[in-house]
């Protein structure tokens, strides 16, 4: 069955862990859906691990509709969350609704994510309002990386670390139905799960969160030679891909590839009238 907000609610209230991997495709939703995967996160991080940028900064509603909708597509039972963009909830509280309805409608996701504490409180408010589930996002948010100076541990001091707690709270009063918790200390993450009825899901921030999100290409070892502190590498993809390549090219070059299994017959009576 389909999983709804109302599903990760129950899971977080039974105390199941819940399961996210970002996707970007129709292809890769498709497996992630068939393998039982609870919810998929359309993430800006496309703009690095897709289209090559250097940052999340440049990707544009647009690109996040155009890959949201593909795998929309693919998964028919995890709930898909599709991230805002920089700039697109920022401006106004005007600008947010139209843009995350822009995004609902144009790809079929049952959620948004933005990224910030109180400061975007607002536009959750009013998102939530226009029937929209919002997914917040707390501690090192990466549309934030130049006002950080990097990508760098949150909340290490007591100011900071009831900074986060505190807007934790904010954002599920403002209506978020679950905070993704990035770059922040294990036991910070635990307490602000504590406090919270909503799911938290974990990025760099423990395993006392509710649940755990990573970057699929980071996770199957498919995207760059530096590997974050958070990142655990299930299987080396990277390398079978490099692998499969290698060998077929091999074969084309040798002409085996491809042999009389591959190939498609047709009556000697025929090819001989050809000549």
């Amino acid at each position: 069955m389909k999983k709804t907000v109302s599903t990760l609610q129950k899971m977080k209230d039974n105390g199941e862990k819940i399961s996210m991997l970002t996707a970007y495709d129709y292809s890769t939703a498709k497996l992630f859906d068939e393998a039982g995967i609870d919810t998929m996160l359309v993430g800006d991080s496309l703009g690095m691990v897709m289209l090559g940028y250097d940052s999340t900064i440049p990707v544009t509603v647009d690109d996040m509709i155009h890959h949201g909708a593909a795998v929309c597509r693919g998964a028919k039972e995890a709930l898909i969350v599709v991230d805002m963009p920089f700039l697109s909830y920022h401006t106004s509280v005007y600008d947010a609704v139209v843009n995350a309805g822009r995004i609902m409608k144009e790809t079929g996701c049952t959620a948004v994510k933005l990224e910030g504490g109180k400061n975007v409180c607002p536009q959750i408010k009013a998102i939530v309002e226009a029937q929209i589930p919002v997914c917040a996002h707390i501690g090192l948010t990466p549309q934030s990386v130049n006002a950080f100076g990097g990508f760098r541990v949150q909340g290490k001091s007591e100011e900071a670390a009831k900074e986060l707690i505190e807007a934790a709270l904010a954002v599920e009063e403002a209506g978020a139905f679950m905070v993704v918790l990035e770059g922040i200390p294990a036991k910070l993450a635990a307490i602000i799960t504590s406090k919270l009825h909503i799911p938290t899901i974990g990025i760099g921030a423990g395993a006392q969160c509710d649940g755990q999100v990573l970057v699929y290409q980071d996770m199957l070892a498919m995207y760059g030679n530096f590997v974050p502190k958070f990142v655990k590498q299930f299987a080396q993809v990277g390398e079978i891909m490099k692998g499969a390549v290698a060998d077929y090219m091999k074969e084309v070059q040798e002409g085996t590839f491809p042999g009389k299994e591959h190939t498609y017959a047709i009556s000697d009576d025929i090819i001989e009238k050809l000549y």
